[in-house]
């Protein structure tokens, strides 16, 4: 991948990604966002997903997602006149429509056709702390854009029985990704969701994953909480729901836990 010495700034750029669906993926990314933002972070959620879950989950109507992820990554409109404000300050989102399903078979044949968005993050200066990327829950096209144009990538990842199955899967495309196309991309850090304390069974996947992946799997675990799932249903992320629940304050730390982390390795 070529960059241009020209390219506009950028603020860091984390790909929120696991191919299997039901992790808390979009949950994690929405609420990270939000915790980032509370933290007096300026945050953009870019909506990879045709499912349009994270923009469902700030609230944003599909009759108004006139101009989404599909029109930046096809280059029909610049990212800044995508986004959209929440009622979160500081925080923006550029949704998603079922549009963005077509754009795989759109950008099948074009030279480059991995490269799109970080092209469309370039284009201009952004005035974003953080951008989080809401990947789909697959390994095509879409996510490859994302992996292409991120810094980092971030893996929600459930407690559950085959959980450091599919993290080696993701781990090995991420390493492909690396090779082929973005030689600075690095694993941001691992989040364990939908952790359940009175279950043996999330202690020992807990235990398993912390094991195998050492110091990328955050302290902070998301646990499985009734205001969480309930949250997307009015349209708020969870820390705006009920800001005392559980699972509000597993993101909050989660989002110390990110910032504490770029500060150390900005240090570095």
């Amino acid at each position: 991948m070529s960059l241009e010495t020209s390219a506009a700034p950028l603020g860091r750029v984390i790909a929120v990604a696991n191919q299997k669906g039901g992790v808390g993926k979009t949950t994690t990314a929405v609420n990270l966002a939000t915790a980032l933002a509370a933290c007096e972070k300026r945050v953009l959620v870019l909506d990879l997903d045709p499912q349009g879950n994270a923009s469902t989950g700030f609230g944003i109507d599909r009759r108004y997602r006139k101009t989404g992820s599909y029109q930046v990554l096809t280059g029909a409109a610049p990212v800044a006149d995508a986004a959209v404000g929440t009622e979160v300050p500081g925080l923006f989102v550029v949704t998603s429509s079922v549009d963005l399903a077509g754009a795989e078979f759109e950008l099948v044949d074009e030279d480059g056709r991995e490269q799109k968005l970080r092209e469309a993050l370039e284009k201009q200066p952004l005035p974003y702390d953080y951008i989080l990327i809401d990947c789909p829950p697959s390994l095509g096209l879409l996510t490859l854009n994302a992996l292409v144009a991120a810094d980092a990538v971030l893996v929600p990842l459930q407690c559950e029985f085959y959980a450091l199955e599919g993290l080696g899967h993701l781990l090995r495309t991420v390493e492909r990704v690396k090779k082929s196309f973005n030689p600075d991309l690095a694993i941001q850090g691992i989040v364990l969701t939908m952790y359940d304390k009175r279950n043996n069974l999330s202690d020992l996947v807990a235990s398993d994953v912390r094991e195998h992946m050492g110091d990328l799997v955050y302290q902070a675990m998301i646990p499985r909480n009734v205001r969480v799932s309930e949250a997307p249903s009015h349209g708020k992320p969870v820390l705006i729901y009920d800001l005392k629940s559980p699972g509000s304050q597993a993101y909050l730390n989660l989002a110390r836990e990110v910032l504490k982390q770029e500060e150390e390795w900005a240090a570095a």
